[in-house]
């Protein structure tokens, strides 16, 4: 996340003076002084503080005014290290990454998420701790974990909430699981919500309102708001693909139970049985892409009917919500313009004016790596919080 500029003098602490510091760029005792409008004595002993524990290390000298050349001080990105998972309904991929989201180290392997919980998540701890291993690094190296999983969260316990294609891991403790194996806060959100922190921390920070829609199996948003992810009272926010669509065929079944849900109609299944239809040998998101690829006249027409679809429900999201982009991630992506000719054609013309003035709707620049880099991102943003950087501190140079 983008660090604070300016604090108040009475609010910086050794963890709010850090927060300084997040964006990496190097600075001396005398520009972090004229930053807080704190006294040079006071920046002194929390830089010492900050080098002591690690958080901080010298990134070589200012140029001099006359006398000893300053000192410029930076994070220690190297100091501790992120494990950051991504779960789907068939694969997992683990990574490692250093406290400036840069990955040293991923896999992914294929992995049922319906053979539930106890199996998947100690499948992935053996993963993370061999790349770890690999990586010279130990399990109290590991400042916190991130795991993103396909189904509803309770992000404040961890806790999956009734996720459809989750069996078994209703209301289950991730977190506990987890923590048995690594040290540090283990943080877990739905694979959309993550997908648009990695988008947005890698590629739209300049632009504090996005909206990322992943349109695969299913269909779902992560919503960026002034920077940060919107959850909801209950977690639940951004469930754009049990949205009814207007017009939808009255027979069209979601699985949710309702009728002519988005998720019905436009998502990757929805497709492909109508493709089947037409004549077409198609399963799945890969085989409407590699249709496309392939320039089947049918599959360009369906996907962009879909597109269609998908943005007669965003120009609702952009009236209520007014991002600045609009990011379509998820297998259907990898369609290209086809999915996003149809989103834009609707969006554009059933928007307010004022809404779309400066709207970008693009495919996604993360790409399959978003929810990793989100991951990273969610639990860097935890243990690098001022308070937690004052526990740190603390526990580092008592």
């Amino acid at each position: 996340m983008t660090a604070p500029v300016g604090l108040p003098p009475a609010l910086v602490g050794t963890g709010d003076l850090f927060q300084l510091l997040r964006d990496g760029r190097p600075r001396t005792r005398g520009e972090l002084s004229t930053l807080s409008s704190l006294a040079r004595s006071t920046i002194t002993t929390r830089v010492d503080a900050l080098l002591a524990s690690g958080l901080l290390a010298p990134v070589g000298e200012a140029a001099s005014t006359g006398g000893r050349p300053p000192t410029r001080f930076a994070l220690n990105r190297h100091d501790r290290v992120v494990l950051a998972i991504d779960l789907g309904a068939s694969h997992a991929t683990v990574a490692v990454s250093d406290l400036s989201g840069e990955v040293l180290g991923e896999r992914t392997v294929a992995c049922d998420i319906a053979d539930g919980p106890e199996i998947v998540l100690d499948r992935v701890a053996d993963i993370g701790t061999e790349l770890l291993a690999d990586l010279g690094r130990t399990v109290p190296d590991v400042a916190g974990v991130g795991i993103g999983v396909p189904g509803p969260v309770e992000h404040a316990t961890g806790r999956p909430a009734n996720p459809p294609i989750m069996p078994g891991w209703h209301d289950v403790d991730v977190p506990e699981r987890l923590g048995r194996r690594f040290s540090g806060p283990v943080l877990v959100d739905n694979d959309v919500n993550l997908m648009a922190l990695g988008e947005y921390v890698t590629s739209w920070q300049s632009s504090r309102h996005l909206l990322l829609v992943k349109v695969a199996t299913g269909i779902g948003a992560g919503i960026v708001t002034d920077g940060r992810l919107l959850r909801g009272a209950l977690g639940s926010a951004g469930d754009l693909g049990h949205v009814q669509v207007a017009g939808a065929p009255a027979d069209v079944v979601c699985r949710c139970g309702n009728i002519g849900c988005l998720e019905a109609v436009a998502a990757g299944p929805a497709i492909a049985a109508t493709l089947r239809a037409k004549g077409l040998d198609v399963e799945g998101s890969q085989g409407i892409v590699d249709a496309v690829a392939a320039g089947e006249v049918a599959a360009l027409q369906a996907v962009r009917e879909a597109g269609r679809d998908l943005g007669s429900v965003l120009a609702t999201c952009v009236n209520l919500l007014n991002p600045s982009v609009i990011v379509i991630g998820g297998k259907l992506s990898e369609a290209g313009e086809y999915l996003l000719a149809g989103v834009r054609e609707v969006v554009y013309q059933r928007s307010l004016p004022l809404a779309t003035n400066d709207l970008r709707i693009v495919s996604t620049s993360a790409g399959s790596r978003g929810g990793i880099l989100g991951a990273s991102a969610m639990v860097i943003d935890a243990v690098l919080a001022p308070r937690a950087v004052d526990a740190y501190v603390a526990s580092r140079t008592a």
